[in-house]
């Protein structure tokens, strides 16, 4: 018998931005409680938009809830993996709402990792000039980071996520039980977003992921309910002062200028976009020790943490006869870039971040000890 209110379990976190404020929801038994999608926009269709490899797993659980509330629910698969959030794939959406006739009150349901809960957003903000959106997360990164501030876009081939839009969800639905599924691998690059907030905003937060990182890794529900909701707290607080990365939002891209050219640099899906922002946070961290900002004990510190989540510690040589400028070059068409000046989110002190820029001659050095077969600190 399917359940007709929340379960106790459930903690929330809101998004304050005025008439585009919504609920991120944590718990267990989400997706199969019609209740948790009650007081959405009324609608006649909706969308759910999967890949082929979560759509076998939880689309009919679902679309079971979602027919409590609306007439029609259709399903699109997209292919797995980033090398797929591209126009091509985002054409297969809007094919599926044209052929199917779904006008502008077709809610969308992104059922999926990042790359999903990206397309389907870019998806929804631009059929019709928009259409209301729910992030469905499917993996531990998106639960903590993707779904959450409206980010939406698509790859570029000369930079990641370079087309795209802001567009708030009207939910983020966390289901903690869809991360018994996902591979150790996907586990470890949600972590390391995990890790991210601690530097940026919470060092207490920090020494928390440190004495749970074994639960964390053994998938402890209580450690990951802690974690997911911790960290959309540290994500709303700064969501909701600078939606559109004005200013102080750019602090949550802390390993990403470094991460994002490890991606673009080996090609989409080497690297999963968590094991690029672990590493880059090693190489971030080490610019500013660099920088004269912290010094080598954080450094190790933080190393070693990302190291315990089973992530890489040493960047990849993208370049044999030039490898800093090879990581130079992709970074100048980072999105925080200005006139080609390469910025970067470093570590003012633990628990304060902001962005600056630094010398090409300091960032050459950072990625040369920081790359090759082991690095060095």
């Amino acid at each position: 018998m399917q359940p007709t209110s929340l379960s106790t379990n459930l903690q929330q976190v809101f998004i304050s931005l005025g008439d585009r404020s919504y609920p991120i929801s944590i718990g267990s038994g989400l997706l199969a409680n019609p209740a948790t999608f009650d007081g959405l926009a009324s609608a006649h269709t909706a969308l759910i938009v999967s890949n082929l490899t979560v759509a076998p797993l939880y689309a009919a659980l679902l679309q079971e809830s979602l027919k409590k509330h609306y007439q029609r629910v259709l399903l699109v698969n997209l292919p797995d993996g980033e090398v797929h959030k591209d126009w091509l794939n985002l054409q297969l959406i809007f094919d599926a709402l044209l052929e199917n006739g779904c006008d502008r009150k077709t809610v969308l349901f992104a059922l999926g990792g990042g790359v999903v809960g990206d397309m389907t957003g870019f998806a929804a903000a631009c059929y019709m000039r928009g259409v209301p959106f729910v992030q469905v997360p499917t993996t531990l990164l998106a639960q903590v980071d993707s779904s959450v501030g409206g980010k939406t876009a698509i790859n570029h081939p000369l930079g990641k996520n370079m087309v795209g839009a802001f567009y708030q969800p009207q939910r983020v639905i966390c289901d903690l039980d869809v991360l018994t599924t996902l591979p150790p691998r996907e586990l470890s690059a949600g972590l390391a977003e995990i890790i991210k907030y601690g530097p940026i905003a919470d060092m207490g937060f920090l020494d928390w992921i440190e004495a749970n990182i074994d639960a964390l890794l053994r998938r402890d529900r209580a450690a990951l309910a802690h974690a997911v909701r911790r960290s959309c707290e540290i994500k709303a607080a700064v969501v909701g002062e600078d939606e559109r990365e004005a200013g102080l939002r750019a602090i949550l891209n802390f390993g990403h200028t470094f991460g994002h050219a490890i991606e673009s640099g080996l090609g989409y899906g080497e690297w999963l976009h968590g094991e690029g922002v672990g590493c880059g946070m090693v190489m971030a961290a080490r610019l500013s020790q660099a920088l004269g900002l912290v010094d080598a004990n954080f450094v190790v510190r933080l190393r070693t943490l990302i190291g315990r989540a089973g992530l890489p510690v040493v960047g990849p040589i993208l370049s044999t006869s030039d490898n800093a400028g090879r990581y130079l070059d992709l970074m100048r068409v980072d999105k925080k870039a200005e006139a080609g000046e390469i910025k970067f989110v470093v570590i003012d002190l633990p628990g304060r971040a902001s962005v600056r820029s630094a010398p090409d001659a300091m960032v050459r050095s950072v990625i040369d000890a920081c790359c090759g077969q082991a690095g060095s600190l």
